[in-house]
């Protein structure tokens, strides 16, 4: 071990960030805004106002502020279990062999287990702030609808999730410990709501989706006086509230000396991928400083490397704003992987137009690959990882084991957005030899794509 380098890296309460960073602000070319599906206009304050809290949809619509204050009631609330570790995977390293050096940060240190709570308390808190009743939501995996239900049960807030049909089966418990927080959750697509019936009608038997859930709870808040619609990934607000993570990992490698080469995240929405490589990305836009950058996504969903970069509807229900984005179509219906999280047709705005302008590269990969991954980390580091995370870890291994080949002494950092224990019957799939790997055909992206609006 490096003497210098302890095997994780706690930051103390007073490091914690204060203030949250919009890399927006740093991009010379903006992400496009958001447009009325009716009026193929910019969305205004006053149309988003009517989704979401007030304060949020100022996030939303701000890309020129680059830092927002973090309430004292949110950095309080952080302070349950931030900040997180910066670990130096030093076991991986000699279990692979390799010349580099590997670090990641793990997000999976609270009951959510996940990095999601670190955006669902701060839009909880506006929701509270504003003296709403509740809040709705979709969740794929699981984690977003925990750490949701976990911050509104805090707050006194009710909490209306949908959740992805095929995720609701393969997760119970993950479901259950929704419920235990106080949450009503349905399996989508539902037949509690017209969009849902509309689905249902449309795609017979279908497991869901992300962009089924996201209709059915958008109709659900707009449907219900003193109810707001919230969002676990994608839109810019929670790649904000998720920066927290890159500025810790930041203020960790610059106290110990540490510069990241290549930083890794899994990809589904971008919330993750955001949070992490935001203020990193922000020293490389104001040329600072140089990084690789590597989106992770499943060969099952690859918006950015088979998708599309066009206006297109967030939701498969198309009651929510356009947004460009790389999308597969908001109509695709991914296979029924056991990667939750990562199930989304398209890819936040503002990653899309960093990947768009280059700054970015993102590589597919395919389920039974990322579960060796899995598994292999789980050995020798001594943390079960979610199906999501894994898809980092195998591209980490993967860049590891090149520079062994070259002996290169690259450092690499990737994110560890959570643990795996609520996805055992993805683990017992691949143990027992029965996970699969799907991979659409082109006809089948065509198929969804040919759908896209004419913008």
């Amino acid at each position: 071990m490096d003497k210098n380098i302890p095997y994780k890296i706690y930051l103390s309460e007073d490091e914690l960030p204060k203030q949250w960073y919009n890399v927006r602000a740093d991009m010379k070319k903006k992400p496009s805004p958001l447009l009325d599906p009716g009026t193929g206009k910019p969305v205004t304050l006053e149309q988003m106002s009517g989704i979401f809290c007030t304060e949020l949809a100022r996030q939303e619509l701000d890309d020129t502020t680059p830092y927002i204050d973090i309430p004292k009631d949110i950095r309080d609330f952080y302070r349950m279990y931030r900040p997180s570790p910066l670990t130096r995977a030093y076991f991986l390293e000699k279990a692979l062999d390799t010349s580099a050096k590997i670090y990641y940060k793990f997000e999976g240190n609270n009951t959510s287990g996940s990095h999601k709570l670190n955006s669902a308390i701060a839009q909880a808190y506006y929701a509270k702030q504003q003296g709403l009743k509740g809040v709705t939501t979709e969740t794929g995996a699981g984690q977003w609808g925990t750490a949701l239900s976990m911050a509104c049960a805090y707050l006194g807030l009710d909490c209306k999730v949908f959740m992805v049909k095929c995720s609701y089966e393969q997760k119970p418990f993950r479901r259950e410990v929704m419920r235990t927080y106080g949450a009503n959750v349905t399996p989508s697509p539902s037949e509690t709501t017209e969009v849902g019936k509309k689905i249902l009608a449309e795609f017979p038997g279908t497991t869901g989706s992300l962009g089924c859930a996201i209709s059915e709870a958008v109709e659900a808040a707009v449907t219900h006086e003193g109810y707001r619609y919230v969002l676990g990934s994608v839109l810019s607000q929670v790649l904000i509230h998720q920066t927290v993570i890159g500025l810790e990992t930041m203020t960790a490698c610059d106290k110990y000396g540490i510069k990241p080469d290549v930083i890794i995240g899994c990809a589904g929405g971008g919330s993750n991928l955001g949070g992490l490589i935001s203020p990193f990305m922000g020293r490389k836009l104001r040329g600072e400083a140089d990084y690789r950058f590597i989106a992770v996504e499943p060969a099952s969903c690859p918006s950015l490397t088979r998708g599309k970069y066009a206006y297109d509807f967030c939701d498969t229900g198309k009651v929510c704003p356009l947004a460009k984005m790389y999308t597969l179509g908001s109509g695709f219906i991914p296979s029924a992987n056991h990667a939750g999280g990562l199930r989304y047709h398209g890819m936040s705005s503002v990653l899309s137009e960093l990947y768009d302008q280059g700054l970015i590269e993102a590589r597919s990969v395919e389920q039974t690959s990322v579960f060796q991954a899995a598994t292999q980390f789980a050995r020798v580091e001594g943390t079960l990882p979610a199906p999501e995370s894994s898809h980092a870890i195998r591209v980490a291994i993967d860049e590891a084991l090149k520079c062994k080949e070259t002996g290169e002494e690259k450092t690499i950092l990737f994110g560890l957005t959570g643990t795996g224990y609520f996805d055992m019957l993805a683990y017992q799939k691949y143990n027992d030899g029965e996970m699969s790997d799907y991979i659409p055909t082109d006809e089948e992206l065509k198929s969804s794509l040919d759908k896209l609006p004419k913008i």
